[in-house]
């Protein structure tokens, strides 16, 4: 197996093509990629924010254009634990300092998370006092209507 490693590596450089680069080719192209969340359940979100990390460490950062669409008790993912007396409509607060630790990873590598209007509305969920880092551009009108609307432009519909 070796031998045939080492072949590949001098006929790519006796063509021209850096090894490293050849190496670093993890065969994937451009992807856009919508995740959908509307369940609270915190071992079910933690999974799917596990998972987004794994596309983006095989596929790479530089190579996904990455949304997350909440809505309904999707919503739980940044609902702020503090903030449960406020919102009965939920059973769940996720946004503890564990989960909010993997957003803020996430969002470095520029995944962006949109939360639906209609959830918010619904549920008189306040933006700025009971979610975690979401401003006004990262609400959406709805959901679903965000859902499809993604894949209208080619987004890859993925419930984790």
């Amino acid at each position: 197996m070796r031998k045939y490693f080492y072949t590949l590596i001098a006929l790519l450089a006796w063509i021209g093509l850096p090894a490293s680069q050849a190496l670093a080719d993890n065969g994937y192209s451009k992807q856009k990629v919508v995740y959908h969340i509307n369940y609270d359940d915190p071992k079910t979100q933690a999974g799917a924010l596990r998972n987004i990390q794994n596309h983006i460490n095989a596929v790479g950062a530089d190579k996904l254009d990455i949304k997350v669409v909440l809505h309904g008790n999707g919503l739980a993912l940044l609902i702020l634990p503090e903030a449960m007396p406020d919102l009965p409509k939920f059973k769940h607060a996720n946004a503890n300092d564990q989960m909010a630790a993997r957003i803020d990873g996430l969002k470095q590598q520029n995944v962006s998370f949109q939360v639906c209007a209609n959830t918010v509305r619904g549920r008189k969920v306040s933006v700025e006092d009971h979610l975690y880092d979401v401003e006004d551009s990262d609400i959406v009108p709805s959901g679903v209507a965000e859902l499809a609307r993604l894949q209208q432009l080619g987004y890859v519909y993925i419930k984790p």
